[in-house]
């Protein structure tokens, strides 16, 4: 027990000192480059910020969420291959990727709808 205060105080020592010698060693200016150019999601920060901003910029954002739950929700499929049943693995994983597709088809049709009219 004594061991482990030990070590979480000198993990939180190394990580003040290491704080603190990070904002010593950082420039600090008024005028910084980043600061004056647009922000990266498509707002000028010169201008009023009350603007819509784009609808690609929303759409990327979206489709890159999307993405990041389905691979979340793939990854550990494949590594509980080895300590499940084969036909309780395959029939889950089929009907994951059944629904995805099934999902992807239907926002595939509904934006040629929308393309069609």
């Amino acid at each position: 027990m004594f061991l482990l205060l030990l070590i979480s105080i000198f993990t939180f020592i190394l990580a003040c000192v290491v704080m603190l010698i990070a904002s010593i060693l950082s420039k600090k200016t008024i005028l910084d480059r980043e600061k004056n150019s647009p922000y990266e999601c498509g707002f000028d920060p010169k201008n009023s910020a009350r603007l819509p901003f784009s609808l690609r910029f929303f759409l990327i954002a979206v489709v890159f969420l999307i993405f990041d739950v389905e691979i979340t929700m793939l990854l550990p499929i494949a590594s509980i291959l080895n300590y499940t049943n084969i036909f309780s693995w395959l029939f889950t994983t089929l009907v994951f990727l059944l629904i995805l597709l099934l999902g992807l088809y239907y926002e595939w049709f509904q934006g040629a709808l929308e393309w069609s009219e």
